[in-house]
This record gives structure tokens, C-alpha cells and sequence, in this order.
């Protein structure tokens, strides 16, 4: 396999390249008047932006990038915040069964993107799941 493919519907299409040049650090490869694409090698993946006069809520739950280092992932947080993204961060999260330190952005259409590091496996979904809820604050964030 050589590239994952995901095709999202956006309103402007301008806004949407910008947002995407700056996350995936790459211009894209094609542009038309209602269309953009991007390849990204690492990952492999076929990223569309397809225009549409109206997106209505989020078909999607999230999108995200995992990494190999919690470094890696300082990485990226520090340079999009460079780009003038606010980065909302969750750090001991137990979410999908796992324990990961995270950060997400919100595209223009409200698409989130998380970027992780998983530090080990767990034995709930989330944090809301555990008896040890009552130790961490709910959030609202997309988990899994």
C-alpha cells in the first residue's frame, strides 16, 4: 500500500490550503478551483480538499497523526504554534485504551487533528471510564 487516502469537504478552499500547508509542513501538489491535493510521504498518505458550498456537522470524529517520541511530538506542537496555531493539549490522557500525551488544532471547517505519543496500553477506553475518574477533569475532547 502506498498511500492512505482521505477526502474532506471544505467551504473555502483558500483557508483550507493554508491550514493544511502549515500542519503537513508541504505545499500541495495540485491545485484546482475547487480542489487541492497533497502528498505526504511520511506518512504515505493522499490527502483531497473537495469544495462545497455548505459543510454540516462533523462527519468525521478526528484525524490524527501518531508519533514514535514524546520529542516528535513536542516537535510538531512547537511548530505549529510557530504558524499561529493555539494547540490544546492533554498530557496522561488514558483514551482508545491507551495512555498518550497529545495536542490537537481545529481546521477553518472545525476539523480536529491530533497529533500523539502513546506511552502504554490500558485497560479502559477513557479517562470517564475508570474508577479513577474522579481524579481527572471530563473533557470534551474527541478521544477515539
Amino acid at each position: 500500500m502506498k498511500y492512505i487516502h482521505v477526502g474532506i469537504n471544505v467551504t473555502n478552499l483558500e483557508l483550507s490550503i493554508e491550514f493544511y500547508q502549515k500542519v503537513f509542513g508541504v505545499e500541495p501538489v495540485k491545485v484546482k478551483d475547487d480542489y487541492a491535493k497533497f502528498l505526504l510521504d511520511e506518512p504515505g498518505l493522499n490527502f483531497t480538499l473537495n469544495v462545497r458550498d455548505k459543510v454540516e456537522g462533523n462527519q468525521v470524529n478526528h484525524f490524527g497523526f501518531q508519533v514514535d517520541t514524546q520529542k516528535e511530538m513536542e516537535a510538531h506542537k512547537t511548530r505549529l504554534e510557530k504558524e499561529g496555531f493555539f494547540a490544546r493539549e492533554e498530557m496522561d490522557t488514558t483514551c482508545c485504551y491507551a495512555v498518550q500525551d497529545k495536542f490537537w488544532v481545529t481546521d477553518p471547517d472545525g476539523n480536529e487533528w491530533e497529533f500523539f505519543y502513546t506511552k502504554s496500553d490500558s485497560e479502559v477506553h477513557k479517562v470517564e471510564d475508570s474508577a479513577e475518574s474522579n481524579k481527572a477533569e471530563p473533557s470534551n475532547n474527541s478521544c477515539c
